[in-house]
This record gives structure tokens, sequence and C-alpha cells, in this order.
């Protein structure tokens, strides 16, 4: 079996080329790149820890799809490429620095908690919530970022709408205040974020309910505006 892999390297000429290799059957794509490192190139450069889903550093794309490579099964002629919207240090390792840092800017973070009695239902989906694993493949999968990197991004949205959503969040508002610029309205709601993301979260409608709790404290959203009266002058 054949796989691709686009290799990075920022001091060579070019930076970017892809490479072609010869793989065993049946394998996860981390064995594969691992089967690659120990006996055909030591130089590949991949990440990974775990090696069973949880961690989501191995997370990287497959023929255009993100994927973890430790859950992977690999295909035929796979071509297999980094995160997007990300700066590539070597080969398959993305650096995620500016991915995480929309945690601190969107305030994805408890601001003022008050000692509040949860129900079950309550814990349950808190902890739904809370399984994000920071893998960023939503981040990679998300098209807004083609067009603007200051985006907030999915996982620090749902994030946000994990505290929106606790009851023993005082200052729900103080985060819908964070979130309203280059955020909630600026999402396309295409989806690809829910359908990537190796957890089961739905950052899509985790969007939608936020962009509801903002319209309760008085925000609309400023894209409509540009609907206008369609050109025409009542």
């Amino acid at each position: 079996m054949k796989i691709k892999v686009r290799r990075y390297h920022p001091h060579f000429a070019p930076p970017t080329i892809e490479m072609e290799y010869d793989i065993p059957q049946d394998v996860t794509l981390l064995q594969a790149l691992s089967h690659i490192k120990r006996h055909i190139d030591r130089t590949l450069t991949f990440s990974f820890m775990c090696r069973s889903g949880v961690c989501g550093s191995c997370a990287m794309r497959v023929n255009g799809k993100e994927v973890l490579a430790c859950e992977y099964k690999v295909q035929e002629n796979d071509i297999i490429e980094p995160l997007q919207f990300t700066p590539t240090l070597r080969d398959l390792v993305s650096d995620k620095k500016s991915a995480l840092e929309t945690l601190e800017r969107s305030k994805a973070y408890p601001l003022n908690m008050e000692e509040v009695e949860l129900e079950q239902a309550d814990i349950a989906f808190l902890q739904r919530q809370s399984d994000c694993i920071l893998c960023s493949s939503c981040y990679s999968s998300c098209p807004v970022y083609e067009v603007n990197e200051a985006f907030l991004g999915p996982f620090a949205l749902t994030r946000v709408y994990r505290y929106v959503c606790d009851k023993r969040e005082q200052k729900k508002k103080e985060h819908i205040d964070a979130i309203v610029e280059n955020g909630i309205w600026d999402c396309t709601l295409c989806g690809n974020c829910t359908e990537v993301c190796p957890q089961g979260i739905d950052p899509k409608n985790d969007i939608l309910m936020l962009q509801s709790w903002a319209a309760k404290f008085g925000y609309t959203n400023p894209h409509m505006g540009s609907f206008g009266s369609f050109g025409l002058e009542f």
C-alpha cells in the first residue's frame, strides 16, 4: 500500500514537497507514520502521545479532512498533510499556539462562579462540553480563517457556551460581550467543525445557541444589515 506525505522543512528549497511511501496493510495512520520513521526515513516528523484518541496531539489532515492519526485506518493513495491555518513547524507538526490563544481572547474560562446545586442533567451537559481535547481539528476545518485570522473559532466559542450555560456562572453577559466581535456573527454555520470533531461535540449548534443568548442581551447580527432593502428604497 502506498501513501503520500506532504513534507515541510523551513530551511529547504522548496520548503514543501510530496513524498510517496510503501506501508503495511491494515494499519492506523499513526502506525504507518511510525513504520516509515523506523524503517524508511528517520527524518519524518510528527506528533503523538496517548495513541488512544485522548490527547489530540496527532491531529492532521487526510485527503483534505482532519483526523486523529491514532484512530484513522489508512487507505490506498491517501494524501497526508499538516493542519491548516496554524504555522507548520516541520512536516506534520503544527504550532497550535495561535489557536489556543483564542481561549483567552474569548474569555473561555469561569469569571464569577457561585455555589449552586446542579442537577444530573446539568452535570452531563457540562461534562460533554468539557470533553474538547484541543486537537485543533475544528480550527483547521473552519473556512472563516481563510479570510479572517482574528476569528475566535469553534472550540473557543464552544467553551464559552459551556460557561454561559453553567448555572453557577454569574457573568454571562461578560462572556457574550467578548464574542460578538470576530466571533458568533462571523461564523458561516457550514458545520465543518461539527463534522471533524473526534469527541462528537457540535460547535455549530453551540454557536447558534450563543447567538440566541446574544439576542437576549440586546445584540443583533451586524451582517443582517447588509441585506437592507435589497437595493430598493422604501
